[in-house]
């Protein structure tokens, strides 16, 4: 492994730990290296089917994963994923490789591909996974350094993943597979800032997905804050065509509900605006806008980072991300490990409206240059040709993210019911609350108060008690150095 060192900022320097052998790119999001793979997809066959079902149905590949909040960021190419059912015929659902982010997927989803296969009963599930990596970010006591850390291979083992699944039955005009990527089985590595021992071993499981005819949450078809540029538009079938820094395509119809945010309506988009979509999944399998969100309609020269902020120092208006989702020619034609480094002076701030009920909530949200703090995610957009160091940015926005918490103490505030949470030692807000010159400091770093209403997607199986382990998905707020949430979903939690 080589170290890579950026300079040093305000006594903080930042570097990375990575494997020299190999260099890695993936389709639209090369991440912290640029290479091109050679990945090759797997055919399918055909047997006799003796399951009694015949015909075919649209099946849609949708990407999650199952993670706590130790990594940045996961990145890999699935290659293939073929099934075989009980008579020994396999089909091959992914045609060509997916490059897929991981990690801001976490307790999310997203539709990868869809596809057309032969009913049946599936037994069995292999996938083959070409470039991975991971990122890791914290702070090295010993060095007093900010790291973070990328472990990547260039071609990952047949042998090191693996896919589990029950039975599952193909039947009816349109259904989904939701493949989830369990992160802490999926990535080991012996220290996240310095250098470490690490394997990628990608580990999923493989579930079927009812559509419900009106979808509530992505268990059953609905998909939120769906990131990416729009590449077409059409005033026939599907208004609009969305691609996703990581790879996957969205196209979604539009009708007189879909509610707009940040233009005027249907007419005002145009392709290469940055967008977060909503939407639903309709009887046959395709997508229905229920809500489509501009950052910023300043196309030019564009480019947009999404993950975490890891710094933020008040002194010369500065802070760093680690991204998850990169658009744009610098994400393309430039490397930058420790994170990107932007200046936010004359950057616009805004807070995604994903979640309407900000105005109900029992303080004043707020996300602006005086409060914003390491460990939150954000969008950023520039308007910038070439490395610029740092990097102007035009609009930061506030955007969901996922926290994996356990429960201190339950009780309202005016309509909501709250919960006192404790995170982790390496969540980036107590982690990295000792960096200093920073913006903003925390009263107490590793405490978030989550705040839930009848707006809140309830999807735990565990009930909430006092020492309960859950992950709470939604938009953090610095209030005067009170990490608060607004909470958009709750899942199950991951253990460290």
């Amino acid at each position: 492994m080589n170290l890579l060192r950026l300079p040093t900022f305000y006594g903080v320097r930042q570097r990375v730990w990575a494997m020299n052998a190999v260099k890695l790119s993936f389709p639209i999001l090369p991440s912290f290296f640029l290479l091109t793979l050679a990945l090759t997809g797997c055919g399918s066959s055909s047997s006799p089917n003796s399951s009694g079902l015949t015909g075919n149905t649209s099946v849609t590949l949708i990407a999650t994963s199952t993670a706590n909040d130790q990594l940045s960021e996961f990145l890999l190419s699935l290659t293939s994923l073929t099934l075989t059912n009980q008579a020994g015929a396999t089909v091959n659902i992914v045609p060509s490789p997916q490059s897929i982010e991981f990690m801001h997927l976490n307790g999310a989803a997203e539709p990868i591909v869809t596809t057309t296969i032969p009913q049946g009963v599936y037994t069995s599930a292999t996938a083959i996974v070409g470039g991975a990596q991971f990122v890791c970010a914290g702070f090295n006591s010993s060095q007093n350094e900010l790291q973070t850390s990328t472990y990547a291979y260039g071609q990952t083992p047949p042998a090191q993943v693996s896919v589990t699944l029950s039975p599952i039955t193909i039947t009816g005009t349109a259904m989904g597979l939701s493949l989830d990527m369990l992160v802490s089985k999926s990535a080991t590595f012996s220290a996240c800032a310095g250098p470490s021992t690490y394997a990628i071993n990608p580990t999923f499981s493989l579930a079927p997905i009812t559509f419900a005819a009106q979808p509530t949450n992505n268990t059953n078809g609905k998909f939120t804050a769906l990131s990416g540029l729009i590449t077409s538009l059409s005033a026939n079938g599907a208004c609009l065509t969305v691609t996703a820094a990581d790879g996957p395509v969205f196209s979604a119809d539009c009708n007189s509900s879909t509610i707009f945010q940040g233009v005027s309506g249907v007419s005002a988009l145009t392709t290469g605006l940055p967008v977060s979509l909503d939407a639903v999944t309709q009887s046959d399998g395709s997508l229905l806008a229920t809500r489509i969100a501009v950052q910023s309609t300043n196309t030019s020269d564009l480019n947009i980072w999404n993950g975490q902020m890891i710094a933020a120092y008040s002194s010369t208006s500065q802070f760093f991300t680690v991204a998850r989702e990169q658009y744009g020619y610098l994400s393309a034609s430039a490397n930058y490990v420790g994170g990107q480094p932007f200046s936010f002076g004359s950057a616009t701030f805004q807070i995604s409206s994903q979640l309407s009920n900000l105005e109900s909530l029992p303080f004043t949200p707020s996300f602006t240059a005086t409060n914003l703090v390491a460990g939150q995610t954000v969008s950023v957009t520039t308007n910038v040709t070439g490395p610029q160091l740092p990097f102007a940015a035009s609009t930061i926005q506030l955007i969901p993210q996922t926290l994996d918490g356990t429960i201190t103490s339950i009780s309202t505030s005016g309509s909501f019911t709250t919960y006192s949470i404790t995170l982790a030692p390496y969540d980036l807000f107590p982690d990295l609350v000792i960096l200093p010159g920073q913006v903003s400091t925390l009263n107490t770093p590793n405490t978030v108060t989550v705040y839930i209403d009848t707006n809140t997607e309830l999807l735990n199986t565990t009930v909430p008690a006092v020492g309960t382990l859950l992950r709470f998905t939604g938009l953090v707020f610095n209030d005067n150095g009170t990490l608060r949430m607004d909470c958009a979903q709750i899942n199950n939690g991951v253990a460290e």
